[in-house]
């Protein structure tokens, strides 16, 4: 299992095991209980969640030299009184005033794909990976900021990824946390990262124009009613634009792939987006999209961003029968609750009107894409609504296919991505 892993953590699961309901396991000193039903989903992460608060020893350990006590890693006092500064500037009641920016950005894209030579390859996972990060940075510091900044941040973050995102065997195995870990030589990118978002943050403070950071800023912690110091502002910054980025670009790069390769549902995707008559999408547009949104929703649940939430137990409790005790690890995973045979009919095809209003029923918590809880994504929203307007505003202006000769398939880092790159060629409609 750990050779299989350290290849792919997508890899370790067998065949049985999208069917099986809890998957108990031990690797060396380390105990796993695996929930793989909708019951012992809501019963780890929502009913005994003040036992399973804390982040894995994986995860704190991939992120804590970028991320510090950032909102992700972070448990305790610390996570509840980020959680309340940064779920207040993320609620849905702003997401209206935040649209425009995923609007403008989206429109841009459009005309310079128009302006790209024909015939000529699109790396489509990196370009999504540039939106992404242009929409994050003008939301998150103002429109005046964004651009080389965006760019230098995801490129850094890219290469941070690719040396840290292998399995933690350290962890993985039990061995204790105070032992020295390699860290894949990443101080460099996470001083450039720091060093670009503390910049922004300057600059935005500094600046007139609203923007969520300046909203953070104003915002005082519940407990000490002053608001955050310096080094916890920049983890969170950190940790909005890194959540706000990474999971939309690679979840827009997997729909575009999977409508190429469903003709079908590519049509009715590209007549419900015509239907706004050639203009970008916006925030007004969103209900009259249902269908572009079920193609979100279904790309989701085929590859979740985050395959794998995991919580370290702080105290002993019971699960379905199965005993968990301090330090085992109990884990949540998309990949295969998603398309776990029982739960899902025809799990493996993408049928986006399984999300649409008459739709099959399914569990409640058999589609965790955002995790659950209390520690679910507060950016969901926010993730949805980009996703849907850059569909509707890019998918009636381009044809998309896969480049001929390339080869796609999901790859386990930090955040499910296909492959390293997504080469599509571009034909406009």
């Amino acid at each position: 299992m750990l050779r299989r892993a350290r290849r792919s953590f997508l890899e370790v699961w067998l065949d049985a095991h999208f069917e099986q309901e809890m998957i108990p396991t031990r690797l060396l000193a380390r105990r796993i209980l695996i929930c793989n039903s909708p019951d012992s989903v809501q019963d780890a992460f929502i009913d005994q969640h003040a036992a399973l608060e804390r982040k894995s020893p994986q995860m704190r350990h991939a992120l804590e030299p970028l991320l510090g006590d950032g909102l992700f890693i972070s448990d305790g006092l610390v996570w509840k009184e980020r959680r309340r500064v940064v779920a207040a500037v993320t609620h849905p009641s702003r997401l209206a005033s935040l649209t425009p920016v995923m609007t403008e950005v989206a429109a841009e894209f459009r005309e310079a794909w128009r302006a790209r030579p024909a015939g000529q390859p699109l790396d489509l996972l990196a370009a999504m990976g540039q939106l992404a990060a242009e929409v994050i940075c003008r939301t998150l510091f103002g429109r005046r900021l964004g651009g080389e900044a965006a760019a230098t941040v995801v490129q850094a973050f890219a290469r941070y990824q690719a040396r840290i995102g292998h399995l933690d065997l350290f962890s993985v195995l039990g061995l204790p946390d105070w032992l020295p870990r390699r860290r894949g030589g990443v101080t460099a990118e996470v001083r450039q990262i720091h060093a670009v978002i503390e910049g922004l943050v300057q600059e935005a403070m500094q600046g007139g124009e609203a923007s969520l950071i300046r909203a953070m800023a104003e915002a005082a912690l519940p407990g000490s009613g002053r608001p955050m110091d310096a080094t916890a502002f920049r983890n969170e910054a950190a940790t909005l634009f890194m959540a706000g980025h990474e999971t939309t670009a690679n979840a827009l790069a997997w729909a575009f792939y999977l409508l190429s390769q469903a003709p079908a549902a590519e049509a009715r995707a590209v007549a419900e987006a015509g239907a706004l008559g050639g203009r970008a999408a916006t925030w007004e547009d969103l209900p009259r999209l249902p269908f572009l949104r079920a193609v979100v929703e279904e790309t989701l649940r085929l590859y979740p961003p985050v395959p794998l939430l995991a919580r370290q137990a702080q105290e002993s409790i019971t699960i379905a029968g199965h005993a968990v005790h301090p330090g085992d690890l109990v884990m949540v995973v998309p990949w295969l609750l998603h398309r776990h045979r029982r739960w899902w009919r025809w799990p493996d095809q993408f049928l986006p009107d399984r999300f649409l209003p008459g739709g099959p029923e399914r569990p409640r918590h058999a589609y965790v894409p955002f995790s659950l809880g209390p520690r679910v994504c507060t950016g969901m929203g926010f993730g949805l609504a980009e996703a849907v307007i850059v569909l509707a505003t890019l998918l009636p202006a381009f044809h998309l296919r896969l480049a001929p000769g390339a080869r796609v398939f999901p790859v386990c880092r930090l955040t499910l991505r296909p492959g390293e790159a997504l080469p599509m060629l571009l034909t406009p409609r």
